[in-house]
C-alpha cells in the first residue's frame, strides 16, 4: 500500500473513534442532566393546592384518594407521611381541622399507616363515583355534597375485600369543596 493511503486510513479511523467517543460523552452528559423520574409520592406532593385546588367534589375526593394510596401503598419516609398529611389537611373543612390538632393528627396517621402495612394490606383499587352521582343539599346555610367511593383492599391472606365509604364535603367561603368527614357506607343513610 502507498503511504498516503495508510495515512488517510489511519486518520479516518482516528476521526471515527473520536466521533464515537464524543457522541458517547455528550449522550451520557445529557442523561445526567435530565431530571430523575418523580416517585408517585413526589408527584402527588407536587400539586400546589393554593394555585390549583380541585374544582369539583369528585376531583377533591379523587385527589384525596391519591394521597391515601401513597400513605398505604408506597414506602414513605416519616417526612413524606407528614408532607402527605399536610396536603390532605389542605382538603379538610375548617371544622374538621379544628377537631384534629395537627401534631395529634400526624401521630395518629403514622400509627394508622404502620398498622395497615403491618397487617400486610394493600389498596388494590379506588373507584370514585361519577360526578352525576353527587348528592348536593343545603343545611344550616351551608352547601354540602355527598359522594360514594369504593375501595378494594387486598388482605394478608390474599383475599380482596370491598369497602364503601361516603364522603361529606362542605363548600367554604372561597367556594372550594372541603372534606367535612367520611364514614363507612354501612353507617350512612342518605335521604334523611
Amino acid at each position: 500500500m502507498k503511504k498516503s493511503t495508510v495515512r488517510v486510513t489511519i486518520i479516518l479511523i482516528v476521526l471515527i473513534v473520536g466521533l464515537i467517543a464524543l457522541y458517547s460523552f455528550l449522550m451520557s452528559r445529557m442523561k445526567s442532566e435530565l431530571p430523575a423520574a418523580m416517585t408517585v409520592v413526589q408527584t402527588v406532593l407536587s400539586r400546589d393546592l393554593t394555585k390549583n385546588y380541585p374544582a369539583t367534589v369528585k376531583e377533591v375526593v379523587k385527589y384525596y384518594t391519591e394521597i391515601e394510596r401513597c400513605f398505604y401503598n408506597e414506602e414513605c419516609t416519616d417526612e413524606e407521611i407528614e408532607a402527605l398529611g399536610m396536603q390532605a389537611r389542605m382538603l379538610y373543612d375548617q371544622e374538621l381541622l379544628d377537631n384534629n390538632e395537627m401534631a395529634i393528627y400526624i401521630t395518629k396517621l403514622r400509627e394508622d399507616v404502620k398498622r395497615f402495612k403491618d397487617a400486610k394490606r394493600r389498596i388494590i383499587s379506588i373507584v370514585v363515583a361519577s360526578s352525576t352521582n353527587v348528592d348536593y343539599f343545603s343545611d344550616d346555610g351551608y352547601d354540602f355534597a355527598r359522594l360514594y367511593c369504593a375501595y378494594t383492599v387486598k388482605q394478608n391472606n390474599g383475599q380482596n375485600v370491598s369497602e364503601g365509604r361516603i364522603y361529606l364535603l362542605r363548600r367554604d367561603e372561597d367556594r372550594h369543596w372541603k372534606i367535612y368527614g367520611w364514614d363507612s357506607e354501612d353507617n350512612v343513610q342518605v335521604g334523611e
